[in-house]
């Protein structure tokens, strides 16, 4: 998923939980402005330790999955 898919689905999910930007953003201890750049996909860099507190607080978890089933790696090895 890319950061701006990822920030449409936090924004999906905030407003069905019935959060605003400020609650939301308060509880994850980060600025309203900085949930709002999340959300509309403008931020480069965000830690996963807040993107792990902001999808918590909405109910989810954070799950890796392979970007493409076709691609195998070796053990010690990235392509």
């Amino acid at each position: 998923m890319i950061l701006s898919e990822l920030g449409k689905t936090i924004k999906e999910l905030r407003k069905q939980k019935g959060f605003s930007q400020e609650a939301l953003a308060k509880s994850a201890h980060i600025s309203r402005a900085t949930l709002s750049k999340l959300e509309n996909g403008y931020i480069a860099k965000i830690s996963i330790v807040t993107l792990n507190q902001i999808v918590s607080l909405l109910g989810y978890e954070i799950d890796i999955k392979a970007s493409n089933p076709f691609i195998t790696y070796h053990e010690n090895e990235i392509l």
